[in-house]
């Protein structure tokens, strides 16, 4: 069964539906929450207060096929939520977990590079290279036009490129 099908379920009131929704999204909600706000307190905090929302109103997802972008969407709101009341802004972290030891350190001195554009990039960035979302889906998530995520994709990759040749340490292809 596909997430489309187990979101419809969901949507009609089957909890054990959900819980398998969660599963398939909370390492991809983990990597979003832990670019955004860092602290393992407020990672959690914004997990839990998105996993909650999502529950109390998944009978309003309109289209199960975009459960993804919807909860996202979600966790989106939670971290700028938090970002607000602590009135400060981190950059882009990155799970070593996810690295495999031998590119462990270029990876590190890629997100090093992320860190140092605006959050707006930075979540435009994360969204499109690490977690692979479309443009389509990212406008979706943001609510912002398609065009808006291409021309702020572009500003970040000229951003990265002029950061990367400067620092002249991270070789990587980002288009």
């Amino acid at each position: 069964m596909d997430l489309s099908e187990k979101a419809a379920l969901a949507r009609e009131g089957n909890k054990d539906a959900f819980v398998d929704l969660i599963r398939a999204v909370q390492q991809s909600l983990y990597v979003i929450a832990r670019s955004m706000v860092r602290k393992d307190e407020d990672i959690a905090d914004a997990m839990q207060e998105t996993i909650t929302k999502a529950f109390s109103n998944v009978h309003t997802l309109k289209e199960p096929a975009y459960f993804r972008t919807w909860i996202i969407r979600i966790l989106i709101n939670e971290c700028n939520g938090i970002l607000r009341k602590k009135k400060r802004v981190h950059p882009v972290p990155y799970d070593m977990r996810q690295a495999s030891y031998t590119g462990a350190y270029e990876q590190i001195e890629l997100f090093e590079v992320i860190d140092e554009l605006d959050e707006q990039l930075q979540t435009i960035v994360m969204l499109y290279y690490i977690e692979d979302l479309s443009v389509k889906e990212i406008s979706k998530v943001l609510a912002i036009s398609e065009g808006t995520v291409k021309s702020r994709l572009f500003r970040a990759r000229q951003q990265l490129s002029r950061l990367v040749l400067g620092k002249g340490e991270v070789k990587h292809e980002l288009s």
